[in-house]
């Protein structure tokens, strides 16, 4: 008498993993501009006296009076960049065993 056992199992596993990342930079720049603007007003006021009394005396008198007007502005312009960057990576893992049994008996 004669038993014949074979015993045959294959095993196969694969395994994938994905990672994503995703990495955002912004970048903002400020830029300030001021415009200063100055205005400078003279005013000229001449008075003139003349008193006669046998002769003649003249007095002028020359009053001049300055005016300045300083006139500031300021614009700011901002710019914001941004950039996004994204990395993708892939692992595959794959694992495979096999096994075999044979047995023979009688």
């Amino acid at each position: 008498l004669s038993v014949f056992i074979i015993l045959f199992t294959t095993v196969r596993h694969t395994h994938t993993h994905t990672h994503t990342h995703t990495h955002t930079h912004t970048h903002t720049h400020t830029h300030t501009h001021t415009h200063t603007h100055t205005h400078t007003h003279t005013h000229t006021h001449t008075h003139t006296h003349t008193h006669t009394h046998t002769h003649t005396r003249t007095h002028a008198h020359t009053h001049t009076r300055t005016h300045a007007h300083t006139h500031t502005r300021t614009h700011a312009h901002t710019h914001a960049r941004t950039h996004t960057h994204t990395h993708t990576y892939t692992h595959t893992h794959t694992h495979t065993y096999t096994h075999k049994a044979k047995m023979i008996g009688n």
